[in-house]
């Protein structure tokens, strides 16, 4: 497993599971002449999207960023549709690292789309239960209301079984949300309505989390957003935003999503890279 030391903060990114979607709904309305020279795309137009979780060890405590697409609740049609090579293999990653899932204090949605809510329940004897019974799972409080509710668009992400079993260990916020001091969610919308990102802050450091709305290193440029964001405009002002700052303070970017890289930082100018952790596990689709 890759990990990232962040001063006082140790990173670790799970084995959460391997997803291919398709390229072009990926990349919205980028050409895709364009978007494939940044990112390989297989022969049936997928991109690989791995939903690695990310284990923040911080003050004694173990926080989880996501779940995971799941182990064990997909059909194989859904397997086969949504790409899944792999299922998410948590209890085995936590092992490695000498845990549990009981010991798992929180885990931060960035939001409840299926591949990322996937992992919080699997099932005992026939039964779904909770993965992270001892956990505080925060979310923000519109994505909480929509998934409960979701419209004719977003019920097809917004899985029962992902929420119902374990919905007393959820907890909202609106706005944004100091979890603890170095860990903050902040609401942006754009992916989903309730969709947040996370920035750790260490000795005036900072490392950015933006799940979906920049769910890979290829996303950077603030226009090239999903089509499957709810509110793609949404998504573009807040990239926009997020990547002004981030440039102007010599953020460093950590991904979810991103086959090839866990962490990059680009110069003031957005055009050069000046580090980054790749991601030791072999990607399944490579450029040819």
């Amino acid at each position: 497993m890759d990990s990232l030391l962040f001063h006082d903060m140790n990173l670790t990114w799970m084995d959460g599971g391997i997803t291919s979607m398709d390229g072009g709904a990926m990349f919205g309305v980028v050409p895709k002449a364009l978007w494939s020279r940044k990112y390989p795309v297989n022969d049936k137009n997928q991109i690989e999207l791995p939903t690695d979780a990310i284990l923040i060890q911080y003050q004694n405590k173990n926080y989880l960023i996501d779940a995971g697409v799941g182990q064990g609740k997909l059909s194989d049609k859904q397997k086969r549709n949504y790409g899944v090579a792999e299922e998410t293999k948590m209890q085995e990653s936590l092992a490695e690292l000498g845990l549990s899932v009981e010991d798992i204090d929180a885990v931060l949605m960035t939001h409840l789309h299926f591949d990322h809510a996937g992992g919080l329940t699997h099932f005992e004897n026939k039964k779904l239960v909770s993965t992270f019974p001892n956990a505080d799972i925060y979310v923000n409080k519109i994505e909480w209301d929509e998934m409960r509710s979701p419209n004719i668009r977003s019920k097809s992400t917004y899985w029962k079984e992902n929420w119902e079993p374990i919905q007393d260990q959820f907890i909202t916020y609106q706005g944004s949300l100091e979890v603890v001091p170095g860990i903050d969610m902040i609401h942006t919308g754009g992916h989903s309505e309730g969709h947040a990102v996370i920035k750790l802050t260490q000795a005036n450091e900072t490392l950015l989390h933006m799940a979906d709305i920049m769910p890979t290193h290829a996303h950077q440029n603030p226009l090239w957003v999903l089509a499957y964001d709810d509110y793609p405009m949404t998504s573009v002002f807040s990239k926009e935003r997020w990547m002004k700052e981030a440039y102007e303070n010599q953020y460093k970017f950590i991904f979810y999503h991103d086959a090839y890289y866990r962490m990059i930082e680009w110069d003031e100018t957005g055009k050069n890279v000046v580090d980054s952790l790749s991601r030791s596990k072999q990607a399944q689709i490579v450029f040819e």
